[in-house]
Order: C-alpha cells, then structure tokens, then sequence
C-alpha cells in the first residue's frame, strides 16, 4: 500500500503516469477514488496523483484533537516534498479546493497551476451562508453518532433539494457508491473534519499571493452560495478564468466526466506544456 510521511501520519496516495504531476484532492467525507475517471483519462500525459485526506479513506484518523484545513494543508506540502514533485498543478474540489487555496498561498512559488472546482472562500457573504456553513453542518454530528453519516447526508441531500431545486446534489449515487466501495470512516474522524470545514471562516488567505494560473469551475446547479464564490475567486486571483460545468451539481467531476476532464486537460495544454518538463 503506497504511503508518504506527512508529518504525524502515513498518507495513502495512488499515481498514474508520467509527466508534468498533477495532485488531485478529493472532498470531505469521501477519498481519493472521486478522481478516477481523472485520472484515467489524464495519465496519458501527466503523472496523476490522488491521496486520501488526513481522517478519510486508507489514510483515515490520527490522534490529533481537531483538524483545520491548515492542519490538512499542512500534510499536502508534506505529501508534495516526499514525492519529490516538481512544481504541480493541484485539482482541488469542495473541501478539497479549501485546502488547495490555502497551501497555495504560502507555496504559490512551488505550483505551475491551480484547479479550484465546486469551492468556497473563507467569507461569508451573508447570515444564510453563516447558518449553512456552520450551523448545519455541526448539527450533522451528534445524529452521525446514532444512525451513520450516509443516512444523515441523504437526510441533508433532500433537504437541500427541497429547498434549492432538484440537481443542486448532483448524482449523489455516484458519490453513494463511491463511499460503499471504500473504507468506513470513524466517526469521531466525521467529526474532526466537519468542525475543520465549518470553521474555514476563520482562516486568512491572501489571494494576491497566489500569481500562478488558476483555473475555477462549478456545476450549473451548485447550491447558491458556491455560484457566489466562483466569480469571487475569479476576481480576487491575479491569473484566473472561469467556467460553468453544465448539467452538473456540487461534484461537478463525476456529474459531467467528459467537460470536467476536457476543462483541465484544456488548462494544462495551456499553462504545463507536456514538452517544458
């Protein structure tokens, strides 16, 4: 089973490929299996690299009290420098995109590119958002504890769509059978990772300092607070573009595959040609 030391703990990853690297960071509550189709398609020409984050999947928990997306940052420059990578492009999505922000902008220097897919800034831009972001998802866990996360999250999955419009999810199948397939996680991890995603409105990112060419999607049907840090993103980054994923929701790479995957091939022709490295 493939590892690297990152700090505290052994990070599970797995690669294809050879080429310019690319590093894929999945969401919360998932793991590094949302970025096959990715890296399937991608390996021909890049080296892909995909890991499960601190708490998730194969990496799964530490004896940490509390995580922080700079805590998960953290491991990913861990994760980069074992590897020996050479200025990546990192492919980040949701939660995955909050922690690509952040180490981004203390390693902008280090990186030939950014993806941030179906993410979120550490602002709030109104009391709804708030309560989103972290009143609901800090309720998630005590009901986690008795009856499972997956059972919560469909719970939330229609809610949401109740209140949003159908699509705002996506396929969640996909994402169900993704979580079937792969390891279980504790749910005092649950926990830790919830609290970190729903405290991100405390951190401070500087987004001036990440020069490097960012690429930012979403799906067409993301709930209304994500459509609202897209163009955000879009104006704050110095070398940033923005594209809309069609017929997709909030896992836009598994809800439209091919746009997705032609998006980001498109972005590294562009910015990491294949014949620089």
């Amino acid at each position: 089973m493939p590892t690297v030391r990152t700090n505290d703990i052994a990070t599970y990853y797995e690669e294809r490929g050879d080429g310019p690297p690319i590093v894929f960071i999945h969401g919360a509550i998932l793991d590094h299996t949302q970025w096959e189709l990715q890296m399937d398609a991608l390996s021909d020409e890049y080296r892909t690299i995909a890991y499960d984050v601190r708490g998730h999947g194969r990496t799964g928990g530490s004896a940490r009290d509390a995580y922080s997306i700079d805590c998960f940052a953290a491991d990913l420059a861990a994760l980069i420098t074992g590897l020996n990578l050479d200025t990546p492009v990192l492919c980040g999505l949701s939660t995955g995109g909050c922690i690509a922000q952040v180490y981004a902008a203390t390693h902008s220097d280090r990186l030939a590119g950014l993806v941030l897919a179906d993410t979120f800034t550490p602002e709030l831009f109104n009391r709804r958002e708030w309560f989103q972001r972290s009143v609901m998802l800090k309720a998630t866990i005590p009901p986690v504890r008795f009856i499972g996360y997956e059972r919560v999250e469909r719970a939330m999955v229609w809610l949401q769509e109740r209140i949003q419009g159908e699509g705002v999810s996506g396929d969640y199948e996909k994402i169900a059978e993704l979580r079937a397939e792969g390891p279980k996680m504790q749910t005092d991890e649950f926990a830790k990772v919830i609290r970190a995603v729903a405290t991100f409105d405390q951190t401070e990112i500087d987004f001036s300092s990440i020069t490097v060419p960012t690429l930012v999607l979403y799906g067409e049907h993301e709930p209304a607070f994500i459509r609202r840090h897209a163009p955000k993103l879009c104006a704050e980054l110095p070398n940033a573009s923005v594209r809309e994923v069609p017929d997709a929701g909030h896992a836009s790479n598994l809800d439209n595959p091919e746009f997705f995957t032609t998006a980001v091939r498109e972005f590294l022709v562009r910015h990491v040609p294949r014949d620089t490295q």
